[in-house]
């Protein structure tokens, strides 16, 4: 089953061909890395139109681009100064040094201590911050270590985390862990509430590590129904088929409902947001599930000579389960190609969303190679940079996006570091509230948000809260 779509690669370097010539005659004068910068962005970057320095006529001769592309000393410089509002609209574009490592994060390897992690502020301090533990990978640093969802940390080497200096701590590849306890006494009002340090210190290592984005799935027998469960964390192709031999399980089983917890889930694929919504209804293959919208330059050339490349459709699975309703976890941590099946199965099935407001972001990216199309393909090998820049916003069916400030939940319920309970037991409070709004049960004790999410483990990825397209090569 081939479900990708194929970038205008070719295309796009004809786009740039004829906007501006070529400058392989003054390559002594520009920087060959930051020479495919430019070039990159002026073909696909979004938001291409609001940055004067990638119009097409931007400059009157290739002796005037070279001087340009020399005024930068490094092409994260040059990258930088191309990007569109980078602290309201575009905060994901990246430039990286080495495609290789951003490839291994694509297909889900990575380097990790396998401690997936939330942060909070101390109750009563404005720059006081602490961490929670939302899961561990099996077979992690995290995990021989018997760190366990719920465990409490207060600082990284003997030195308390505040909102100035967690990123430093956090992004080492070895750090000390200095664990905590959480005390509410017992009372609802978390102006008493306090963060202490144990005696209890873990050093924990990032190593290369594979990590499967189906954390966890059953099929819970809950009041006479049965209810599949999947906890599913990050949307990566290449577990696609490991997708579908869960929910054929599903299937097989005749299930009566579906939770979908994606609460940890930062995003991923285009593609398996696009496989998991058809696994989950069946009924509306080849219908349209989302829209693009490029760059002018690219949109304008699709929708005058292949207006059906702009269109993602719903594909068909014999495991699709055909469910007319999709009870749906959140929480702040929830972003992109999360945001993406929320959207756009909403249009056709009863979504019912349950946790926090997810993050807010409906944009896509596609890795940029420096080779003549931009593809992986005859890759200049003088260097390993490469681009993902933003080069799509993704509307459902009824042209609905620009979820600035996230998709609001239908129930709100918030996850309490100090009660986090096991993924997958009837008695962890999101499942469990879930749960009862299923079975009509004390659906009155909405949990409303206290703590809120400062930051999580994301952040120290390779890319935070990414959503991207696969990209092959249009040969004609």
């Amino acid at each position: 089953m081939n479900y990708f779509k194929l970038f205008p690669l070719i295309f796009i370097a004809v786009i740039f061909q004829s906007c501006f010539e070529d400058n392989d005659d003054n390559g002594a004068f520009a920087s060959e890395i930051n020479d495919f910068v430019w070039k990159g962005m002026n073909a696909a970057y979004l938001y291409k139109q609001e940055i004067f320095d990638l119009s097409n006529d931007r400059f009157d001769s290739s002796d005037e681009f070279a001087n340009y592309l020399n005024n930068y000393e490094s092409p994260e410089i040059l990258f930088e100064s191309l990007i569109y509002d980078r602290e309201n609209i575009d905060k994901f574009s990246v430039i990286v040094d080495n495609y290789i490592e951003l490839e291994q994060f694509f297909s889900g390897s990575s380097v990790s201590n396998g401690m997936e992690y939330g942060l909070s502020y101390i109750p009563n301090s404005s720059e006081q911050i602490f961490g929670f533990v939302r899961y561990v990978h099996p077979g992690s640093n995290a995990d021989i270590n018997n760190i366990k969802r719920g465990d409490i940390f207060r600082g990284i080497n003997n030195t308390l985390l505040n909102i100035n200096n967690y990123s430093n701590l956090l992004s080492q590849d070895i750090y000390t862990v200095n664990f905590a306890n959480y005390n509410n006494f017992n009372t609802e009002n978390i102006n008493d509430d306090t963060v202490d340090l144990i005696n209890l210190n873990i050093e924990l290592s990032k190593l290369p590590f594979n990590k499967n984005p189906v954390y966890f799935y059953d099929i819970i027998n809950n009041s006479g129904k049965k209810i599949a469960y999947i906890m599913y964390n990050q949307f990566i192709s290449n577990y696609d088929s490991y997708l579908e031999t869960i929910f054929s399980e599903f299937k097989s089983n005749s299930i009566d409902e579906l939770i979908l917890d994606l609460r940890y889930n930062p995003g991923g694929s285009v593609n398996s947001a696009v496989f998991l919504s058809s696994l989950i209804t069946g009924q509306f293959q080849n219908e349209i599930f989302s829209t693009e919208e490029w760059n002018p330059d690219i949109q304008n050339y699709w929708l005058n000579n292949d207006p059906e490349y702009l269109i993602n459709r719903f594909i068909t699975s014999e495991n699709s389960l055909n469910m007319n309703k999709v009870y749906i976890l959140t929480t702040r941590s929830s972003a992109s190609a999360s945001e993406l099946v929320i959207n756009c199965l909403n249009p056709y099935i009863n979504i019912i969303q349950i946790g926090t407001t997810t993050y807010g972001k409906y944009q896509a990216s596609v890795t940029l190679y420096d080779s003549e199309n931009f593809s992986n393909q005859d890759i200049n090998n003088s260097h390993n940079y490469a681009l993902q820049p933003l080069v799509l916003k993704t509307l459902n069916v009824n042209g609905e996006s620009d979820y600035y400030n996230g998709i609001t939940p239908n129930y709100e319920f918030e996850e309490r570091p100090y009660e986090m309970g096991v993924i997958g037991e009837v008695d962890e409070p999101l499942l469990n509230y879930t749960l009862d709004l299923i079975n009509s049960r004390n659906i009155n004790k909405n949990q409303f948000e206290i703590f809120g999410l400062y930051d999580d483990n994301s952040k120290f990825e390779y890319l935070n809260k990414e959503m991207y397209i696969k990209n092959k090569v249009l040969i004609n």
